[in-house]
């Protein structure tokens, strides 16, 4: 072995070195630069505040996940009172005023685009009849509503605090509705219970995008 192949050889050795060293470098500054990144994202996420002046609350029951869509009527309300069983009471009452509202409202706009689609000879007196049967049997079907969510606190006041969510099966609701047209002997005549399938699911698809 010469003296100069030697000194090549060493000199090789030394730019691959140099080359590790620096790829090393490399790769811990990128590492740091994430770390870092990543601990401010977290402190911006935690350090999230209410505007002067206002203090965030966070209320049981309420949320996305008790939203109505294109499955289920939902419904949330809260029921305040001295008395423990009252307050549950006023919860539930309110949560199932809600309900009808937004079913009523779903149900009001089915009938009209239904009506509408269909060959009638009197579409006022016929909606009307659909309107009478279909707000019967909703009325009916709030009683036996599901409950979802339910949580209760005690306020400083001495006063219960009663948060609950509702729901009721829009599937289930249709087929109510279906077998109490089918039996109406003036509307069973023209009644299609496909087409009005449809046009509920349809009015159903909205609440998810709302």
């Amino acid at each position: 072995m010469t003296l100069a192949w030697f000194l090549k050889i060493n000199a090789s050795n030394n730019q691959i070195h140099k080359k590790m060293k620096k790829s090393r470098t490399l790769i811990l500054l990128l590492t740091g630069i994430v770390l870092t990144a990543g601990v401010y994202s977290c402190k911006g996420k935690k350090e999230a505040k209410a505007p002067d002046g206002e203090v965030l609350v966070n209320t049981y029951c309420s949320g996305p996940e008790y939203f109505s869509n294109k499955d289920y009527f939902r419904a949330n309300a809260i029921g305040e009172s001295l008395d423990q069983m009252t307050s549950k009471k006023k919860a539930l009452n309110n949560a199932k005023a809600e309900l009808a509202g937004a079913i009523n409202t779903t149900i009001k706009a089915t009938i009209d685009n239904y009506v509408n689609s269909r060959e009638l000879n009197n579409k006022e007196e016929v909606e009307e009849r659909f309107e009478g049967l279909t707000r019967e049997i909703v009325n009916q079907k709030l009683n036996g509503v599901k409950t979802i969510c339910e949580k209760q606190t005690k306020t400083s006041e001495g006063k219960y605090k009663t948060y609950l969510a509702i729901e009721l099966s829009g599937s289930d609701l249709a087929t109510e509705i279906n077998e109490g047209l089918s039996k109406d002997e003036r509307l069973k005549i023209d009644y299609d219970y496909e087409k009005f399938k449809e046009t509920f699911d349809a009015e159903m698809s909205k609440l998810e995008n709302n």
